[in-house]
């Protein structure tokens, strides 16, 4: 009988119903969607590997470092194998048609990272032709390319010096399970830029932008650190050796304050929500004031009339946070491939809905006990003189 006195209640009035549902609807999808961002953010951070340290130049990220770098770390003692990678920052046909694009050493590349699988196409595919590229599924689906596709690409850092494009073909799809790498880049052989910048048919900057070192097991990241460091602090170039989760934050830090403004966001939401929740509960405890003394006077006791009110607001909340977890989930595709070629791969994980349904139940529970406690309270005398 409670059960249906609830959900007659809620029907009773429609609209102020489905205004404050639509309310948490809207606030469970906004908490749920920054907080996927803000962890999106920092996964790339968390999933960083302890055995890869990446070396860039001391001056800044944009300052390539020497080609002959790479024999003399090769000797440092913990060095298993080391892969180049240079930014391209080219761009597909037109400037609206970003996308991130690396050039890489195929032979250390995927061995270098767990969690890189192939879904179309072969990884010998690519190694072996220097001119093919490794693009991820994300990419794929958003431009429609296959393997055997043709990528031209038009430069910005590196131009080609007869003003033609830069032309590349689909030989693997790859499907990466490891934040660390995202399925919305494409991969292509560092050896392509450095040949055609040497020969003079580009023109570009000379060198490597990062180059990526995997640790011997059991090697201490700390003492490779410091003797990477101290090889190159006479120069030429200077160099920062830091460890993969330290060279991702760098990345996080650069947006500044973005992951706080979205948590801020988020908590401003909720207490919005909650007061709206609240002063809908509110009004339908003191519209039922004489509905309650009623029942008070047929026998029904202060903890049904309590319950009525407090599993109406609970319901109401839980109805809206189920609705509101499903829709982040079903975005959670088209964001990844619009944003996340920009923070590497949009996430929607279950411990994020997990906690935008707790609350959504905490907003329930917190919205409805007071005016649940209030009609508890009421006697019938007194609800039989209200106005209400």
């Amino acid at each position: 009988m409670q059960v249906r006195m609830v959900w007659r209640n809620l029907l009773a009035h429609k609209l102020r119903t489905f205004l404050t549902f639509g309310a948490i609807v809207l606030a469970v999808f906004l908490l749920c969607f920054l907080r996927a961002a803000v962890r999106t953010l920092e996964g790339g951070v968390e999933a960083a590997s302890s055995n890869r340290l990446m070396v860039q130049s001391a001056v800044s990220l944009f300052q390539d470092l020497p080609l002959a770098y790479e024999n003399k770390m090769r000797a440092v003692p913990g060095v298993d194998w080391i892969c180049k990678w240079q930014w391209f920052g080219g761009v597909y046909r037109e400037r609206s048609n970003f996308f991130a694009q690396f050039g890489i050493d195929p032979e250390t590349f995927l061995r270098s990272y767990r969690g890189v699988d192939m879904v179309d196409g072969t990884y010998e595919e690519f190694a072996q032709t220097k001119t093919g590229c490794l693009i991820g599924k994300g990419l794929a689906a958003s431009y429609g390319f296959g393997v055997g596709d043709d990528i031209p690409l038009i430069g910005t850092i590196f131009t080609k010096a007869d003003g033609s494009e830069w032309r590349f073909t689909v030989k693997a799809i790859y499907e990466s399970t490891t934040p660390v790498i995202d399925n919305n880049t494409m991969f292509f052989h560092f050896d392509v830029l450095k040949d055609a910048v040497e020969s003079g048919a580009a023109r570009g900057p000379k060198g490597v932008g990062v180059y990526m070192l995997r640790l011997d097991d059991g090697a201490s990241p700390e003492s490779v650190m410091a003797d990477v460091d101290t090889l190159f602090e006479n120069g030429p170039q200077r160099v920062q050796t830091t460890t993969e989760a330290e060279f991702n934050r760098q990345f996080v830090t650069m947006l500044g304050g973005v992951p706080k403004l979205l948590g801020a966001i988020g908590i401003a939401v909720l207490f919005a929500i909650f007061f709206a929740v609240l002063n809908t509960m509110l009004m339908a405890a003191r519209e039922r004031t004489r509905s309650n003394g009623i029942l008070k006077a047929m026998g029904f006791t202060d903890g049904y009339v309590f319950r009525s009110l407090l599993v109406e607001s609970i319901v109401l909340a839980l109805v809206g946070g189920v609705v509101g977890v499903i829709l982040v989930k079903l975005v959670e595709a088209p964001v990844s491939q619009s944003i996340g070629r920009a923070i590497g791969g949009f996430r929607v994980e279950t411990s994020t809905m997990v906690i935008g349904m707790l609350l959504a139940l905490g907003i329930g529970l917190a919205a409805g006990i007071v005016p649940a406690w209030l009609a508890r309270r009421i006697e019938p005398v007194d609800a039989f003189r209200s106005d209400a």
